[in-house]
């Protein structure tokens, strides 16, 4: 959640749905106006919030440029900058995990980093639209070109471990360090994951802001 303790105008990023009750009532708490719900990227492992509290509380749903998402509110743009406030929250291009994704730069001083860079780690690339040369140049280039001291809290905490920074990231990410572009995709391309366990759900349930999708199915006789 980010929020500007002056206007009391908010955003949360990548919320889930079974978080919702939990982040409704903080920003009751707070007494905060949630304006936007931004995704990093159509998510494959749990279903977003952000249909649930756009009912709640009139804030809008905003995706990656290119996402498959027509209940979106706002297609945010490469460069784009939003203002929760006086704080600003500059989206960059990081598609590979998948076809689609923005890291946020929050104040040019926190890095919400979705699935593109993890602590000491990545997102995969073998499914929706991934690409790992695509992600390699897009961490490398425009992640870790940013000023070290910047916080990477990414979408994701598999270790214990929440927050980063870029420049222990840049010393010390084994998916990056020592490798180059070549080998980082050789090595993406043995990883042979299972895939999500909710990613049949949670894919078309995210194309329409967290609302599930049943399909039936006619009976022959």
């Amino acid at each position: 959640m980010i929020a500007d303790p002056t206007t009391h105008e908010a955003a949360l990023v990548d919320p889930v749905l079974e978080q919702v009750e939990r982040d409704y009532q903080l920003l009751n708490e707070l007494g905060l106006t949630l304006r936007y719900c931004l995704e990093t990227h159509i998510h494959a492992d749990h279903i977003t919030g952000t249909g649930k509290l756009r009912d709640l509380t009139a804030c809008q749903g905003i995706v990656p440029a290119n996402a498959t998402a027509p209940c979106a509110d706002q297609y945010i743009e490469p460069d784009q900058v939003l203002r929760v406030g006086a704080i600003p929250i500059r989206a960059i291009e990081t598609h590979g995990h998948t076809d689609s994704h923005m890291a946020y730069l929050v104040n040019d001083t926190h890095l919400l980093t979705g699935d593109a860079l993890l602590i000491r780690g990545c997102g995969r690339t073998d499914f929706q639209g991934g690409d790992a040369a695509t992600l390699y140049d897009h961490v490398t280039q425009r992640l870790f070109t940013l000023p070290e001291e910047t916080w990477v809290c990414p979408g994701h905490d598999y270790r214990g471990q929440t927050v980063s920074t870029i420049g222990e990231e840049r010393r010390f990410n084994p998916r990056f360090l020592g490798r180059t572009r070549a080998d980082f995709v050789a090595f993406m391309g043995s990883l042979n994951l299972p895939n999500p366990q909710k990613i049949m759900e949670a894919v078309p349930a995210n194309e329409h802001c967290g609302r599930v999708v049943v399909t039936s199915a006619v009976e022959l006789r």
